[in-house]
């Protein structure tokens, strides 16, 4: 799949219309708080600070995002506040639950029931004003850093985790510009608690 420029127009035969794929993007997924959106924004946000978006994503593969030293690393996202109308702001949980992994690139499904990365990255948006909330300002999100190998051991086949829960795991927490960092160092204690 090679990666789109937004110039793309819609077609009929030889016909080539006025609408864009910039115009389908706009129409899909410019609401940012959308639980869908968010959570992809997420994956761009954390492979951006990973150095690992330059090709296309790979939905429903068995991770998220494979950094350069292969790396395997599923994002989990939330927020406080929906796109919805709200009477509170939103209890924040993550889905944790061990899957059967599909590989893309076999377009094969593994019989083993386990999480399927080596690193979670737990990406909140942590922004309480519905007036001024913008998934685009990357200082609104706060991440939680954790080796897949501690949810294992703590958590066993659990499905969800509430952020209470998460934080008395002791993830690495961090912004932005720490993520390389703490998914780096996520995945050598991970490591070594592996073994």
């Amino acid at each position: 799949m090679n990666r789109k420029t937004g110039d793309e127009r819609l077609r009929r035969s030889e016909d080539i219309t006025d609408h864009t794929l910039l115009d389908f993007w706009r129409w899909s997924q410019s609401d940012l708080l959308s639980n869908a959106t968010r959570g992809i924004l997420a994956e761009y946000i954390v492979g951006l600070a990973l150095g690992c978006v330059t090709a296309t994503r790979r939905e429903w593969d068995a991770a998220d995002l494979l950094t350069d030293d292969n790396i395997r690393v599923e994002v989990k996202s939330a927020a406080y506040l929906q796109t919805w109308t709200q009477s509170a702001l939103s209890k924040i949980g993550f889905g944790i639950q061990p899957t059967r992994g599909w590989d893309a690139g076999t377009n094969t499904v593994s019989p083993d029931l386990r999480r399927q990365s080596d690193v979670y990255v737990f990406a909140l948006l942590e922004h309480l004003s519905k007036a001024t909330v913008d998934p685009l300002d990357l200082d609104q999100w706060v991440f939680y850093v954790l080796p897949t190998a501690t949810l294992d051991r703590q958590l066993a086949a659990q499905r969800r985790i509430s952020l209470a829960r998460l934080l008395t795991l002791e993830p690495e927490t961090t912004r932005f510009d720490g993520l390389n960092t703490a998914v780096t160092g996520a995945a050598l204690r991970g490591g070594q608690e592996a073994t």
